[in-house]
């Protein structure tokens, strides 16, 4: 189930979760021997993940946006009596 969430498409983020991290698609389990992956070590990681970072967090806040503009578009005012 895990496995096929994060590697499912997400409407807020424009991508799945896996490739969002990791920026590139995952693999699925019968292509594993198909290695051949670049190693990033210190620095660029970090530069490479707080890249990642900023951009989910701008997806994020568009989707946010977006649901609540769709949100208001339907929403009307209740009156209560008392």
């Amino acid at each position: 189930v895990e496995f096929a969430y994060n590697n499912s498409w997400h409407a807020s983020i424009k991508c799945a979760p896996f490739e969002m991290l990791y920026g590139r698609k995952c693999r699925a389990p019968i292509c594993w021997d198909q290695v051949g992956e670049r190693v990033i070590k210190g620095p660029e990681m970090i530069e490479v993940t707080n890249a990642k970072v900023v951009v989910a967090k701008e997806k994020l806040k568009e989707a946010r946006t977006s649901q609540k503009s769709y949100a208001n578009k339907h929403r009307r005012s209740l009156e209560f009596q008392t």
